[in-house]
């Protein structure tokens, strides 16, 4: 339930239900990165979908339905949002990192991306760098399980041997369950024995 809320940002949400005491605006807008999700807006008496961006629904209260869609200009959005607009974080910076087949060794090109890591953390002071963990099918299931475990703690150990906190750091992995490239099972792909750096 929103109460004595006049306007609400909105930046993409998936499904938004909610009963009203009074008049609320709500506005899609471009995520940091520029992509455009949905909201749809829901009360007692209807409903809309919102999929564009800049364009918004008022609701008067919870026995009214969500108005027509308006399309509002970019100075009445930052006239009314541009605070809250400028207060939101920046969006991460992501390194992805490679890995020899089977291995925890990254390739030469990759282990030159360390430096631009470490560099990112410090001008960033980052307190939030997530290092996820990927393989490919090769090998069953479990065994890239650990294999991809192992290549996020590697490159974690990097970093950390050069002076990262490792408190900053969060490690996790994802096995061959989240690959870059779609392949069959039992096979070596290049681009999904990787390691993911997303300094925030």
């Amino acid at each position: 339930m929103l109460k004595g809320i006049k306007y609400a940002l909105l930046i993409p949400l998936a499904m938004l239900s909610f009963a009203c005491s009074q008049k609320s605006t709500f506005v899609l807008l471009p995520d940091l990165d520029g992509a455009v999700g949905e909201i749809t807006v829901t009360t007692e008496k209807g409903s809309t979908t919102i999929s564009e961006p800049m364009r918004s629904t008022t609701v008067t209260g919870p026995n009214s339905a969500p108005s027509d869609q308006v399309a509002l200009k970019e100075e009445e959005i930052q006239a009314t949002f541009g605070e809250a607009m400028a207060a939101q974080p920046e969006p991460g910076v992501v390194f992805i990192l490679y890995f020899k087949p089977g291995s925890k060794e990254l390739v030469d090109s990759s282990a030159a991306l360390i430096n631009d890591i470490i560099r990112i953390i410090a001008d960033r002071k980052s307190v939030d760098t997530s290092v996820v963990g990927h393989a490919d099918t090769a090998g069953n299931e479990e065994y890239n399980k650990r294999l991809s475990t192992k290549r996020a703690e590697a490159v974690a150990g990097i970093l950390s041997s050069k002076g990262v906190d490792t408190d900053i750091l969060k490690i996790t992995s994802h096995g061959e369950n989240d690959p870059l490239i779609q392949t069959g099972d039992n096979v070596s792909n290049r681009k999904n024995r990787r390691v993911e750096v997303t300094v925030r």
